[in-house]
């Protein structure tokens, strides 16, 4: 197949073109794309060498596929233009998740959905992802009601500068100096941010607001009621989320400990006897995403509160999407 990456030169796209190599994606052309300042730059990576194109929309003919992941505005821009020229759109922003007749797409949960795709697909919110990942094989054995969710994000969610804000405010600490923020409005080195996103009129933010409707679209939950608190924190990467879901049935926690276990890209880490739970550290650069501390939550009747880490560089965007592209490659559309 022939696969472009737009927004090749930031974090997301970085890792992109080191999954699909990793991964062996069976590509015959593979285009870097990125904005008109980065033309022209070369990108190495596994041995070889790839020049940047710019990001039009004529650079798109030809592809079968293009992975976005630049923003917004960028794919709000150049992604319909793709789709006209019969290259199928994987999108990592917000610009058409909640589109209708645009597949909202986890492939463990909902890949047959990818296959009814009208030229763009849509890739989840980072924590939508990681968190789903938990959450949905407790639903296909309990039938899930409503969570209330607290993440804690790293600060490769806000991408390539915010890890070097976060790096530099360390350094800068240690030996006695300051370093001002500019990607966050405070210091986020030994610091919490309850601020992930923009705040809406009803207090919570763009972020937490996606977690709820996402997660609907996702499962086909219309009515799930969703309240989440969004936390940047001072870890490089991987994001962990603090769920408590109240479920339709009755819960059997040993049966919990199955689902999730069995469930296609989950690590069961749930030994708390042994001081065995998923921690940021472990799951950064891992495909799976590790699931622990479940217990029967103390408030609420048929209620379980546990603990879900992921690599928001992977599973929370680079790797979902290319999960994305390997079913459309497959041909068969299916998780």
């Amino acid at each position: 197949m022939k696969i472009g990456i737009v927004g090749a030169t930031g974090a997301v796209g970085q890792e992109l073109l080191r999954l699909l190599l990793r991964r062996e994606f069976p590509f015959s052309e593979l285009r870097l794309l990125a904005s008109a300042r980065s033309a022209g730059k070369e990108v190495t990576e596994g041995g070889r060498t790839w020049t940047i194109q710019e990001a039009t929309p004529d650079a798109f003919s030809g592809l079968d596929m293009a992975i976005f992941s630049a923003g917004a505005s960028i794919s709000r821009e150049l992604g319909p233009a793709a789709a006209e020229r019969g290259c199928v759109v994987i999108d990592n922003s917000s610009a058409f998740r909640m589109d209708e007749g645009v597949p909202l797409v986890i492939p463990e949960i909902n890949g047959k959905e990818a296959s009814k795709h009208k030229g763009i697909i849509a890739n989840p919110n980072c924590s939508t992802a990681i968190a789903l990942m938990g959450l949905y094989p407790l639903h296909r054995e309990f039938g899930l009601r409503r969570v209330i969710a607290s993440t804690y994000q790293a600060v490769s969610g806000s991408g390539a500068e915010a890890i070097a804000e976060l790096d530099a405010q360390v350094r800068a600490y240690v030996a006695g100096g300051e370093s001002k923020p500019e990607v966050y409005p405070y210091p986020i080195a030994f610091n919490l941010l309850p601020h992930v996103d923009v705040f809406t009129e009803g207090g919570y933010t763009k972020e937490e607001l996606k977690l709820l409707y996402e997660s609907r679209k996702i499962m086909n939950l219309p009515s799930l009621r969703v309240s989440a608190t969004c936390v940047r924190v001072p870890v490089f990467r991987a994001h962990s989320i603090a769920i408590t879901a109240q479920f339709e049935h009755v819960i059997d926690l040993d049966q919990a400990r199955r689902a999730i276990s069995a469930f296609p890209g989950c690590d069961l880490v749930d030994d708390p006897a042994n001081l065995r739970y998923p921690m940021p550290l472990d799951y950064a650069g891992q495909v799976n995403c590790g699931v622990g501390r479940l217990r029967m939550d103390s408030a609420m009747d048929n209620t379980l509160s546990f603990w879900v880490v992921g690599d928001q560089l992977w599973k929370g965007a680079a790797l979902n999407a290319i999960q994305i592209a390997e079913l459309l490659a497959a041909g068969d559309g299916e998780g």
